[in-house]
């Protein structure tokens, strides 16, 4: 049996626009206004979807359920893969003290809260983001800032702040390489096109991260170091993108950036320095954050043993994430799996894509090259390097698991909802209400692809999604493909802090479980906001010169 999808199922497209975005209000409404545990909250999302794809959009409920089901397989792998591993490995860190000792040396570093922030949330997140994404950059910044002493709220919040400018890049590229590959964009002009607008972001987001932090006083203080960080950042970014491809692009500024701002703090120290680890005065987890302590002096091979397990990360993951080692894996072991009763039998049809076309359903079982199985193996490596015997590493692993037990069935409930959204066309709807906005397209189509990751917690996802449907509307409305393809990502990457995954990923990361509704409420303003900036900047680029001068036709 097969089934159409519908994209307006009452003749009227408010109407369907509501019944669309009812699943995501419910699990939003019940994070961030009702307090409700987020397990349980994405549990009632998924609900909401399914009642409103079976009764609502006419989905047979055997497919409703079947889509839900491989959404959550997605879940556990690769997004739950990771989160785990991420935690593991911080967790036998942790318990031998070599994580202590990391927290001393990068201290040591900058005993400012606000430079440690653009040092270890922005630079070295956005070096885990090239090189490996879904959800590792806020996993990691986010446990050594809180190990830091950062109170909770702010080690998740303003990890999530920082990892947006990279995002469009993350994962050696991928979601500008799915978008150019699945939609017909030439990959060098798209990648180009969002080198043309991230870079922008990338140096108002540092200082943006600093005011969420100590305020407009506090960033005024640093503003050099923010200025160095950032131009360090945009610059390769706009160099990298445009004229090499999309692969380096975030590893090679995160490393610039890294350097540069060291290099900096060499000739340069604050007036003042920062050692509030709390937001602004106002962080309702402010009791929670641990004072300030003087710095420890540690031996050369004691800061060897520290950085060693992260450098053994980074190695690890950089990596897994060399397209031909992933070729590589895959062919030794990748078996596929056409998901039975849905794979192939849902279309997609005009006016989404050209023709109606199959919705493929194919669950790929990557455990070999997954970016989890890179940490796990780094984990494991660190761990005898660390004089970890076998029975205290398989001791500590399940410890891991039972520690992030509710994290990892949140992501399943969510990956579940944002896949069942997907194949009953109900995030469809959401999009060409966004499509239909005429002369505002520019602004509003960005804002699209800012809810596709809100939505899916994937910037390549939200590619896959939205970026047939950004060419289509481009091109009929005389704008060019290549600047709302681009923006499709661009946008999308302001949406990356309020998916429910990556604040899960955070709440696990920083121990303070339960509290996800308090970081979505925290960074929601910021994401919103930042995503409108960047609409304006894509309305400017396609209608204001000089801006519509740098547009790739």
């Amino acid at each position: 049996m097969t089934w159409q999808q519908i994209y307006d199922p009452f003749g009227n497209m408010f109407i369907s626009t509501l019944l669309a975005a009812l699943p995501v209000v419910v699990m939003l409404a019940a994070l961030g206004v009702f307090h409700i545990k987020a397990h349980i909250a994405a549990g009632m999302g998924l609900i909401t979807a399914l009642l409103v794809a079976i009764f609502a959009y006419g989905m047979p409920a055997e497919m409703a359920g079947r889509a839900a089901v491989f959404g959550a397989f997605t879940g556990l792998l690769p997004i739950g893969w990771i989160v785990l591993n991420i935690i593991f490995l911080h967790q036998l860190t942790e318990q031998n003290g070599s994580f202590k000792v990391l927290q001393d040396s990068l201290s040591g570093i900058t005993e400012d809260r606000r430079i440690q922030l653009l040092l270890i949330a922005f630079s070295f997140g956005a070096f885990f983001e090239g090189a490996a994404g879904f959800g590792t950059p806020v996993a990691v910044t986010a446990a050594i800032l809180i190990g830091l002493g950062f109170s909770p709220l702010a080690a998740s919040g303003l990890s999530l702040i920082a990892n947006t400018a990279p995002v469009a890049f993350g994962a050696l590229g991928t979601p500008v390489i799915t978008l150019a590959k699945v939609h017909g964009y030439d990959l060098a002009q798209v990648t180009a096109m969002i080198g043309r607008q991230l870079p922008f972001f990338s140096l108002l987001v540092p200082f943006w991260l600093i005011w969420a932090f100590a305020g407009r006083k506090g960033m005024w203080e640093i503003w050099p170091a923010i200025l160095v960080t950032g131009v360090s950042f945009a610059v390769p970014q706009y160099l990298v993108s445009n004229f090499m491809g999309p692969e380096l692009v975030d590893i090679i500024a995160a490393l610039v950036s890294m350097a540069t701002l060291v290099a900096f703090l060499r000739v340069w120290r604050p007036k003042n320095i920062w050692t509030s680890a709390s937001l602004r005065g106002k962080d309702i987890s402010a009791a929670e954050a641990k004072p300030m302590q003087a710095v420890v002096s540690h031996s050369r091979e004691q800061l060897i043993a520290a950085w060693t397990p992260w450098v053994i990360l980074s190695v690890f993951v950089f990596i897994w994430g060399l397209p031909p080692v992933k070729a590589w894996l895959n062919s030794l072991f990748a078996p596929a799996f056409p998901m039975p009763g849905l794979h192939n039998l849902i279309f997609k049809v005009p006016p989404v894509v050209p023709a109606a076309h199959a919705e493929t359903a194919v669950y790929s079982l990557n455990l070999l090259s997954a970016t989890g199985t890179a940490i796990l193996l780094a984990a494991v490596v660190s761990a005898f390097v660390m004089k970890y015997n076998p029975i205290a590493i398989v001791r500590t692993f399940f410890k891991t698991i039972w520690l992030v037990k509710y994290s990892l069935l949140t992501i399943v409930l969510m990956l579940a909802l944002g896949t069942l959204t997907r194949y009953s066309g109900t995030d469809t709807t959401l999009g060409l209400a966004f499509a239909n906005t005429g002369l505002l397209y520019p602004f509003f189509g960005t804002l699209m692809g800012w809810l596709g990751v809100a939505l899916t917690g994937s910037d390549t996802a939200s590619n896959v999604l939205f970026g047939g449907m950004q060419k289509v509307a481009a091109e009929q409305l005389g704008l060019s493909a290549n600047l709302m393809g681009a923006a499709n990502s661009s946008g999308g990457v302001m949406g990356k802090m309020i998916d429910a995954q990556s604040i899960v990923v955070a709440s696990t990361a920083t121990r303070w479980f339960h509290h996800e509704g308090d970081i979505l409420r925290y960074v929601f303003f910021h994401s919103i906001a930042l995503a409108c900036l960047v609409g304006l900047y894509v309305t400017l680029q396609a209608y204001v010169w000089p801006f519509s001068a740098m547009v790739v036709q």
